[in-house]
């Protein structure tokens, strides 16, 4: 699996021309995680706050309409108050499932007006951590798990506004459309907001 998201890393960033760099915009951005998964085996549970980092690349293909690859490391999950807390010592209020993931997002990004774009397109997702935390707000607690899918397919869309310096500021919200552990129905859901720069 690991294999595979250096593949997709390189062909998405790496395997580029001369030529085609003079025209496609490199860029850094992170941000905040506001995740939470929906289905029926939950009570609508907490969120849980993470981040997000990575590296993404603009390619223009018309004057308003671009393809965005990115690649980025986001943790996500929930919170829940109400697992069982006899099971563990020292159990903080709540207790986060964690699940984080490199996802690589292919989007088609629109520009409605100068600066301001929509972006939307399909998310492949690769989990690269499984836990539960029974102390999030400590360095001890953790408790790894092997439930989830190691893949997931999901989608994402939101809006971006870049300034003429490069900086950008967006919002997104991304839905796994495939289940986060095998025939259940659970499905991760998550509301992303960030900063970033585009060379």
């Amino acid at each position: 699996m690991k294999k595979s998201i250096l593949i997709i890393a390189m062909v998405l960033f790496g395997a580029t021309t001369v030529s085609a760099q003079e025209y496609w915009n490199f860029g850094v951005k992170g941000g905040v995680n506001f995740s939470t998964v929906t289905g029926d085996y939950f009570d609508s549970p907490d969120s849980r706050t993470g981040f997000n980092i990575g590296v993404l690349a603009e390619i223009p293909v018309a004057d308003r309409f671009s393809i965005q690859p990115e690649v980025l490391y986001s943790a996500q999950g929930f919170t829940e108050a109400s697992i069982d807390q006899a099971n563990f010592a020292d159990v903080d209020d709540n207790v986060e499932y964690q699940l984080d993931y490199v996802q690589v997002p292919v989007l088609a990004k629109i520009y409605l007006v100068e600066g301001l774009s929509l972006q939307a397109g399909p998310s492949f997702n690769f989990l690269v951590n499984e836990e539960l935390d029974y102390q999030p707000l400590d360095d001890d607690g953790e408790v790894a798990l092997n439930n989830a899918q190691d893949f997931e397919f999901g989608g994402a869309a939101g809006l971006e506004y870049k300034f003429n310096n490069g900086f950008f500021i967006q919002g997104r919200y991304t839905y796994g459309f495939t289940d986060v552990i095998e025939d259940t129905d659970i499905n991760n859901s998550a509301i992303q907001a960030g900063i970033g720069y585009s060379f």
